[in-house]
């Protein structure tokens, strides 16, 4: 178990003025759910998704993928030792990490995504495609849900859903951009079965009656995770409850956009517009009011690994509530602030 170091960097306005920037220009939803929660739980949400950013970006980008990949690898032990590069997005990321008690293993799983991405790796079954999918989502769902302070197993497992959900919106939405980009994320088995030649829907992507089936099957399956992650948000503390659901609602929305469009995200692009995105986040703000009963179900056995690290993390350092842990906290910066004096 990869354990935090009590040292960690102290980030700047400066840097999460520049993570608030990444994630205006880089996700819209994403930065417009992130208006509706706590300051300081959304700059911590900024900070992690900063780092997701340019952790994708690195290895998207890259000529070498896996010493892209190595790089970051790198660069994360310097953050778990509390002498991050000297990048806002890594400092952001140290401090959050260490307040938060975020284990190594889910930025690693994030970072592993990434290079499955890179490699141009496909996904025989659904339940491989759901082990992509926890990686490059289903790990933002539970750092959230850590920032957010709540750590039971039980919504660790509902957040990893609510990310995988989103992550099958997004490959229904994209199949014809990525396509045509070389990748397919779409499971072999179902193409097989619909008669789809995988080689072939590279080649020359096209609509077809069958991918429309794959895609409203995929969406399926989304709907069912959004609708079990509604008994994780309900765990959450109320003022971050809108937030979260305002994320699931208005990706949830993308699903329906391809299904207006026929299901055809090859020839055309799901859009949700912004007058839809209003309504939405009304709807998000009323769904807080309603109770929502704990269902029992488990984590889905690709997202269990990060349930158990989380469980197996120490204690969050911050921030504090009552005024002794105020008053530890501060001792302990002013202990950190001084170790890391030159």
């Amino acid at each position: 178990m990869h354990q935090l170091s009590p040292e960690q960097a102290v980030v700047s306005p400066a840097d999460l003025a520049e993570c608030r920037q990444m994630i205006r220009d880089g996700s819209k939803t994403f930065y417009t759910a992130s208006l509706l929660l706590p300051q300081r739980v959304c700059d911590a949400a900024r900070s992690l998704y900063a780092f997701c950013r340019v952790a994708d970006d690195l290895v998207d980008r890259s000529a070498d993928s896996r010493a892209a990949v190595d790089q970051l690898m790198v660069r994360l032990d310097r953050i778990y030792r509390g002498q991050p590069e000297n990048q806002p997005a890594d400092r952001a990321f140290a401090d959050v990490a260490a307040r938060f008690a975020i284990p190594r293993e889910i930025p690693e799983a994030l970072i592993e995504g990434f290079a499955w991405d890179a490699s141009g790796r496909r996904y025989q079954s659904v339940d491989e495609l759901h082990a992509y999918a926890v990686r490059v989502a289903g790990t933002v769902g539970a750092m959230m849900s850590l920032v957010m302070q709540v750590r039971q197993p039980y919504a660790i497992a509902r957040a990893c859903d609510l990310g995988i959900a989103m992550q099958l919106t997004n490959i229904a939405r994209d199949v014809g951009e990525d396509a045509r980009n070389g990748r397919l994320y779409l499971p072999l088995d179902w193409m097989a079965e619909a008669g789809i030649d995988a080689d072939r829907f590279l080649e020359d992507p096209q609509p077809s009656p069958a991918l429309r089936g794959i895609l409203k099957r995929l969406l399926d399956g989304a709907d069912a995770l959004y609708a079990r992650s509604l008994s994780g948000i309900a765990l959450l503390p109320p003022g971050c409850r809108p937030s979260i659901h305002a994320a699931r609602v208005l990706y949830a929305e993308i699903g329906r956009a391809v299904e207006r469009n026929g299901c055809d995200s090859v020839s055309r692009r799901a859009v949700v517009s912004s007058r839809r995105k209003l309504s939405l986040l009304g709807q998000a703000v009323t769904a807080c009011l309603r109770s929502v009963p704990q269902t029992g179900q488990p984590a889905l056995p690709e997202a269990q690994f990060l349930v158990d690290a989380v469980a197996l993390a120490g204690t969050p350092i911050g921030p504090p509530r009552t005024l002794d842990e105020r008053a530890k906290w501060l001792t302990d910066l002013f202990t950190r602030l001084e170790k890391q004096r030159p």
